[in-house]
């Protein structure tokens, strides 16, 4: 069984604590990992296009020493150190002995493979986040695989072999040089090696999560034999996400960009609107502002949705006519090289408010600052959620939703119907991020979350009255940095 991820999660804030040993050298020191950053031969990038951006091709992107923009060699093997040493105390705890150094361990994550639309056109490629936090490595059809007796430590990186006549039509691949270049790994195989490398490996535990293989072509061929050889498996997933939820300085760094390009896009965006105006033009406006100003692609499906047409969480039609008069409710966010942002505005299209379109719009930003004010490390987001309900509560009396004389337990009730989603999530690699995670676990210096009250009434709620406005929810991106959130936008 599993350990309460609270526990999990301290566990890793232990490991990314790091503490610098001399120059160009980094300690993680509850479980002595220490890595040199320099202790790697270094590899020359090889003087071609590889199956992603490298210092050769894309200077203006990536420095010598990244595998992608902003994160070194050194980052991504304190990642790896970080996760044998979670692994290896997790299997302490699960044996309830310390003696484990001759428990053979194998790791197993693979990448995402390339998913068609129709016969042979693909849909853009998005990488598994578990696998790119541990490689840098943007390419399908590719996987890690870490072994050690007691702490597996030990890492081989599986890519596909290059082929010039695929080459032609999906473009260059890395390859074995390219990727052991770029990566700074030493063992490098091309991807139909893995069966014959996890034979060698046979006996021990599995760390790898199959219910749900994120690659079934790759699970069936090579993963699946190890699996039916008797091996006893664990889930990789909840130690991987607990390392994700605390970011470190270069990925609060990606964070923070992510954040202002989100927020110049909607300045951007706001700026447009004039009078009746098409959900599709603020939906392109939006997107096209976030790649010029350095989004590699949107976060999610962003949410254009005038008038009444908030009330439906997901809408993502956004292809209606808001008309003059009516507020538009905008979720979305951007990429920024693997991390992301997520924000939510209500604004007039018409740029002026109505005096029930402020009052309500007040109202839910007076929650929003209430709630922003409760992030610091120590406290969850169910405890937010919890006072994020009480506050809304006030507001739909002072709204003249609810009568003054409204009871408490009645008032807590109309809040969640009101207000149907949580206050917030983690956020990071992905939107909905490290879903292992509970939300009612203490944050941590170092994670990232949304705050994102909302209060949404429909045309047709009978018992809400006319003078409310309608639709409006906010979310804001935080990271919790040392005894103070930092800010990312608001």
């Amino acid at each position: 069984m599993l350990q309460p991820p609270s526990r999990m999660l301290k566990a890793a804030v232990r490991f990314v604590s790091r503490a610098r040993l001399s120059s160009g050298a980094f300690k993680c020191p509850c479980r002595n990992v220490s890595v040199k950053t320099g202790g790697w031969k270094t590899k020359k990038v090889p003087q071609r296009y590889l199956g992603q951006p490298s210092p050769y091709t894309h200077p203006h992107l990536i420095k010598y020493g990244e595998v992608t923009p902003g994160l070194t060699q050194t980052e991504f093997e304190l990642r790896r150190q970080r996760l044998a040493s979670l692994v290896e105390a997790h299997a302490e705890r699960l044996s309830g002995s310390s003696r484990t150094s001759d428990s053979a361990h194998i790791v197993i994550v693979l990448s995402h493979p390339i998913r068609y639309m129709t016969n042979d056109i693909p849909y853009p490629f998005h990488q598994n986040q578990d696998f790119l936090y541990l490689t840098g490595i943007l390419e399908p059809d590719s996987a890690l695989v870490m072994f050690g007796s007691g702490r597996p430590d030990q890492a081989v990186l599986f890519v596909p072999r290059r082929d010039p006549a695929r080459e032609l039509w999906d473009g260059p691949r890395s390859g074995r040089d390219g990727a052991a270049a770029l990566t700074g790994l030493e063992r490098v195989h091309c991807i139909e090696e893995m069966g014959m490398v996890l034979k060698s490996l046979k006996g021990g535990t599995v760390w790898y999560d199959g219910s749900q293989p994120c690659h079934p072509r790759l699970h069936q061929t090579h993963v699946r034999p190890l699996l039916e050889g008797g091996a006893v498996t664990r889930s990789l997933r909840p130690l991987t996400h607990s390392l994700r939820a605390i970011k470190s300085p270069a990925e609060v760094e990606l964070m923070k960009e992510a954040g202002r390009i989100t927020a110049q896009a909607f300045k951007k965006t706001m700026a447009i609107c004039r009078g009746d105006i098409d959900e599709a033009l603020i939906y392109a406006k939006f997107d096209f502002e976030c790649r010029a100003h350095g989004a590699n692609f949107l976060a999610y499906p962003p949410v254009v949705a005038g008038g009444n047409r908030a009330n439906t969480l997901h809408y993502i039609n956004n292809n209606q006519i808001i008309k003059n008069g009516e507020m538009v409710l905008l979720d979305g966010g951007c990429e920024h090289y693997g991390y992301v942002s997520d924000v939510t505005r209500t604004w007039p299209v018409n740029g002026k408010f109505s005096e029930a379109q402020r009052e309500l719009y007040e109202a839910v930003l007076e929650v929003q600052l209430a709630c922003l004010s409760l992030c610091s490390p120590g406290v969850s987001l169910d405890h937010i959620y919890s006072t994020m309900l009480t506050l809304l509560a006030k507001q739909l009396r002072e709204l003249r939703v609810l009568p003054h004389s409204a009871n408490d337990a009645d008032a807590i009730k109309a809040a969640r119907r009101y207000c149907p989603h949580h206050v917030g999530h983690y956020l990071g690699m992905d939107v909905h991020d490290t879903p292992e995670l509970s939300r009612s676990q203490p944050l941590q210096p170092g994670m990232s979350i949304t705050i994102e009250p909302g209060l949404y009434f429909s045309d047709d709620d009978e018992s809400c009255p006319e003078s409310v406005g309608r639709g409006d929810g906010m979310h804001t991106d935080k990271i919790m940095k040392g005894s103070l959130p930092l800010m990312v936008f608001f």
